[in-house]
């Protein structure tokens, strides 16, 4: 498959990477950059560098580096025709495709068509929430106070108490069940044939960050089990990647500077409901480090709703972990006399929940608090300080660790010393992603070919001008000429040209860092100097050919006359002087 060239240049020309990656990041201007902490790996001073002018990320921590295509491919786990197609309908471009073999015809791929069945299924509960058949559902929502405008928002829907509704409405429109399988939608009958995941159920859309419906949450209206069903994982969702209202909260959560982390799909909806709009919920899982990683595009401050029970106390335990792992700022929300989110809201007021998370302790405080706080024998307490000494021990972070241990020594009673000497018996363990190798600096290349090279990825539609030229046949160093001759064939194949493509490999990797590092540093280009830059820079490097090549033949000029052979004099001194009109021709011409 292959996209029309100017299109793809219509898209990037149409697509502002700074707002782009401010959908899904918290960018701050820096001179003539914008800084944010990278989504790619874990680190606490943002390294993450967007820069409008030319249109490109670089990332200084671990190297990811692209335009923005490459930026949405990444960031949003989606292959180039999708990210193609999705910029395509962001900024109104209507996108013919030129096909390669096989029939002619354009084949979507696995995820597009999911996301297709699923935009269709949340069309069809939708009306049917409407329908006389919704009426219980209606009234559920009613109850609960939740306005027709947040039904929209949500996309809530109704699903039948019947085995074949939506399986039929899909077959009917000529849907593949077995592709709408796939997506979660029905199950395969053990006699053939397909029917209903969900019957007689509120269904909740779920979304990814890109507004995407990823697959559903269905709650049993009336009597059944399971109160909540939740579609199963598939090539488009996994529960613990994705957070419940995220696409909707990201905005608020910028606004506001943190994020409110609930239990579920009501809590979410409740509070913004209410007014409360910076709340995501997660879908059936407990926190886990992917729903961090999600989180930290936005914000690095999050309040984290736990139940004062033991199950809360053990999701507590596994979410500090998490936290300081992540290298977030936590607090611990804790609602009183056993209320949840929708109740609060109702009886309080959204104000009062604000005033409760402003007094929010911190998640590492209220741990000690909670955990120290239970002991009432010597025993007790002794298996207490065991238990929270072992967690301070899997806190890679120096002084995160010794704040802690200062903490516990506060509650405890017991000489820091001692503490320290009790958590230095055994290492701390290493947490998952530590170490991220930093990308290589100082990289010794030709500067003229780089630079080159450089323009090239950044004006791939003048890579034709160096192939007319045969400029790489004048290149130094083999693998810049072989990253040339790829960019021009690629861009001759498939209209586009991306670093990271042909660049995948580790080894790649020095090269692929250095050259996002010095387009992101560069000073920006003129449009109309554009030509003039790769001329220049191309006439450059023809001298400088020129100027080895002689060298080379005067070294062997030397040694021919060392050793007395009149022939090879003779040869090598027509080559000289062939090699200096070939110069002087070219000076004149250029």
């Amino acid at each position: 498959m292959r996209f029309d060239d100017s299109k793809i240049e219509e898209i990037k020309s149409r697509v502002d990477i700074v707002e782009l990656a401010s959908e899904y990041l918290t960018l701050k201007k820096a001179g003539r950059n914008y800084l944010g902490l990278c989504p790619f790996h874990q680190e606490k001073t943002p390294s993450f560098t967007v820069n409008r002018e030319k249109q490109i990320f670089y990332c200084f921590g671990c190297g990811e580096g692209g335009n923005v295509i490459t930026l949405l491919m990444k960031i949003a786990n989606k292959s180039f025709p999708e990210a193609i197609k999705y910029l395509a309908e962001k900024t109104g471009v209507l996108l013919p495709v030129r096909t390669f073999g096989g029939d002619g015809r354009e084949k979507e791929s696995l995820r597009d068509e999911i996301f297709q069945l699923n935009a269709r299924a949340a069309q069809y509960f939708a009306r049917q929430l409407s329908s006389p058949g919704g009426k219980a559902v209606r009234d559920y929502l009613q109850k609960r106070a939740v306005t027709e405008e947040t039904v929209r928002q949500f996309r809530l829907g109704y699903a039948p108490d019947a085995w074949r509704s939506l399986a039929d409405d899909m077959e009917g429109g000529g849907l593949s069940l077995k592709m709408a399988e796939q997506a979660g939608l029905v199950i395969a009958g053990k006699e053939g044939g397909f029917y209903d995941r969900f019957r007689g159920r509120l269904m909740f859309p779920i979304e990814n960050p890109f507004g995407e419906i990823v697959a559903f949450g269905g709650r049993i209206i009336g009597e059944g089990e399971p109160k909540y069903l939740n579609s199963p994982e598939s090539p488009v969702y996994s529960k613990g990647k994705n957070l419940y209202g995220l696409n909707k909260a990201k905005e608020a959560i910028r606004r506001n500077g943190f994020c409110l982390i609930v239990e579920g799909y009501f809590d979410a909806i409740s509070l913004w409901n209410a007014g409360v709009r910076n709340v995501v919920a997660t879908l059936g899982t407990a926190l886990t480090r992917d729903h961090l990683e999600l989180l930290r595009r936005y914000t690095q401050d999050v309040v984290a709703l736990f139940d004062p029970d033991a199950a809360g106390r053990k999701a507590l335990d596994r979410s500090l972990e998490l936290f300081l792992g992540a290298n977030m700022s936590a607090r611990a929300l804790i609602l009183p006399d056993g209320c949840d989110p929708d109740d609060f809201v109702k009886k309080y007021g959204p104000g009062k929940l604000e005033e409760l998370i402003t007094l929010a302790p911190a998640i590492s405080d209220y741990y000690i608090d909670s955990v120290l706080g239970n002991g009432k024998t010597f025993e007790e307490n002794r298996d207490l300080v065991k238990t929270a000494m072992e967690f301070v021990g899997k806190i890679n972070n120096e002084i995160e660790r010794n704040l802690f241990i200062k903490r516990i020594a506060e509650k405890s009673g017991i000489d820091q010393a001692l503490l320290k000497r009790e958590i230095h018996r055994k290492p701390a363990s290493v947490p998952s992603g530590a170490g991220v190798k930093k990308a290589s600096g100082g990289m010794a290349v030709n500067p003229l070919e780089f630079n080159l090279i450089r323009l090239m990825l950044e004006y791939p539609q003048k890579a034709l001008l160096v192939d007319d030229e045969n400029i790489l046949e004048c290149f130094l160093e083999p693998v810049l000429k072989d990253l040339g001759s790829r960019i021009i064939q690629t861009y001759k194949l498939l209209g586009y040209v991306d670093v990271n493509v042909l660049l995948p490999s580790d080894e790649d990797k020095p090269l692929r860092e250095h050259i996002y590092k010095m387009s992101v540093e560069a000073p920006p280009t003129d449009d109309d100097r554009v030509e003039r830059n790769f001329v220049d820079n191309m006439r450059r490097i023809r001298q400088k050919w020129y100027k080895e090549q002689k060298r080379q033949v005067q070294h062997k000029l030397r040694q021919a006359q060392e050793s007395g052979d009149s022939d090879l004099i003779r040869e090598l001194t027509f080559q000289k002087q062939n090699l200096m009109k070939e110069e002087h021709k070219y000076l004149n011409q250029s």
